[in-house]
């Protein structure tokens, strides 16, 4: 704003004093011409014409000085008759006996800013004396320097209004920004349930907005996580629990029969194999986390593969008289990797019986649809609420965890389920109704998989 007003100033100053000089010429101009027609029309000298009357209208129109001197420098008029007969040295008047025009500015003690511009008077083409006016700038000075105050006003005024404005708009930006790095900072410490209010639908709201999901996101995941590890270390300390029990009532006793002991042992290899599977599916899910999965595919029949999976859970649905029925109306052969298949079906089929009621059915049918071969799991359990379907396969994420609890289940089983199914490019879907059943279809594609074969 400085350097707007500076050459602001600078542009209306010299327009101005160009135009006066320009018109101190031409004035200048009109006497000479006016004194040099005298000249010549009389056929006399400069000495002796009557300046007095010719130049009396002139000088009382003219807001200025007029000296007429000849060309031996001596002034021979002067409109204020202070130097009548003086000699007069100026620059000005000597380039004008020399036949140049001149305009300059002074700066006088008693008239301050003064133009005094020269031209040459001529008679036949010779110089016959100099035209010397003088004008004063005063007015014309503070009239521009009553411009420069204006234009400082009004500087003044907009840089307050752009300080007001700016400061507005500095706070409107970094209080929201200020909020969100404060609840970030908190985040960081450990306090996940802080949301950000801040309203618009500019940069900074977005931000904030991808702040709060990813924020509740997180809350959701810690909240998962502190359950699971409280799940977790019940599983590990029930078998744990169960076993030092078992080995202590071996050990305090005397006299202990073999059979006893085989009974206490089966018992203690059966929490343990309870032991090992919970920290495998641990190890897979950090396997999977770790991108370190491979799948080794074979060509499969899918047909035999459910036979399988079916028989290995039939012992546990005969326990709680479910009846397991595989429908097979297709043979279906295509590439896949049979463990991993093998164990995301299981954790599937594994949790439709444990789920489901006494005397309940679960389903199993093979199909084929479009280019997908599908495998439908049905049964007529407790289900499972709508709301929390969406969360269903996410790991540590169990719908009743007291329920989960007695069951032994973990909330991994379904997370390593659609893990595994979406490395084959295949996908899950699920429908549930809460004490009528839930339907998972699983759909593999049909066309050679993308990726390693054997």
């Amino acid at each position: 704003m400085l350097v707007i007003n500076i050459f602001v100033y600078e542009t209306i100053k010299t327009g101005f004093l160009k135009q006066q000089k320009k018109d101190a010429l031409i004035k200048a101009n009109i006497i000479s011409d006016s004194i040099s027609v005298t000249l010549k029309k009389e056929d006399v000298e400069l000495t002796d014409i009557n300046l007095d009357i010719q130049l009396k209208e002139i000088s009382t129109k003219l807001d200025g000085r007029i000296l007429i001197i000849d060309s031996k420098k001596k002034v021979i008029y002067d409109s204020f008759n202070d130097l009548r007969d003086a000699v007069i040295d100026q620059k000005e008047v000597v380039r004008a006996l020399d036949g140049e025009a001149m305009v300059s500015e002074y700066i006088l003690d008693k008239y301050k800013n003064t133009l005094y511009t020269s031209v040459p008077l001529t008679k036949n083409g010779k110089i016959a004396g100099v035209v010397l006016l003088s004008v004063s700038l005063l007015e014309h000075y503070i009239t521009i320097n009553s411009i420069r105050n204006s234009l400082i006003l009004i500087s003044l005024i907009v840089l307050i209004l752009i300080t007001f404005i700016t400061l507005k708009i500095a706070t409107a930006i970094s209080e929201p920004i200020k909020r969100l790095t404060q609840a970030m900072q908190n985040a960081a410490h450990g306090k996940l349930n802080e949301n950000v209010s801040i309203t618009g639908s500019d940069e900074i709201s977005q931000l904030a907005k991808a702040y709060n999901f990813m924020n509740t996101k997180l809350s959701q995941i810690e909240k998962q996580r502190r359950e699971f590890v409280a799940n977790v270390s019940h599983e590990l300390k029930t078998p744990l629990s169960s076993m030092k029990l078992l080995s202590e009532s071996l050990l305090i006793q005397p006299n202990v029969e073999v059979e006893i002991y085989k009974e206490f042992l089966m018992d203690i290899d059966s929490e343990m194999d309870r032991l090992n599977k919970i920290i495998e599916n641990l190890l897979n899910m950090v396997d999977m986390d770790e991108e370190k999965l491979h799948l080794d595919y074979k060509l499969t029949y899918v047909n035999y593969l459910l036979e399988k999976v079916v028989n290995s859970i039939k012992p546990l649905a005969n326990e709680k008289n479910i009846k397991i029925i595989l429908n097979q109306w297709e043979k279906i052969q295509i590439y896949l990797d049979q463990d991993k298949i093998h164990q995301a079906l299981t954790n599937i089929i594994h949790n439709a019986v444990k789920y489901t009621e006494s005397s309940g059915k679960v389903e199993v049918s093979l199909f084929r649809r479009g280019q997908y071969a599908v495998i439908k799991i049905s049964d007529n359990g407790i289900g499972i609420a709508e709301e929390n379907i969406p969360y269903i396969f996410e790991r540590f994420y169990r719908v009743d965890s007291a329920r989960s609890r007695q069951t032994g289940g973990s909330g991994l089983g379904l997370a390593i389920s659609h893990q595994i199914i979406s490395l084959h490019q295949g996908m899950i879907e699920i429908e549930s109704k809460v004490n009528e059943g839930t339907t998972f279809y699983v759909k593999l594609p049909m066309e050679y998989m993308l990726g390693e074969k054997d």
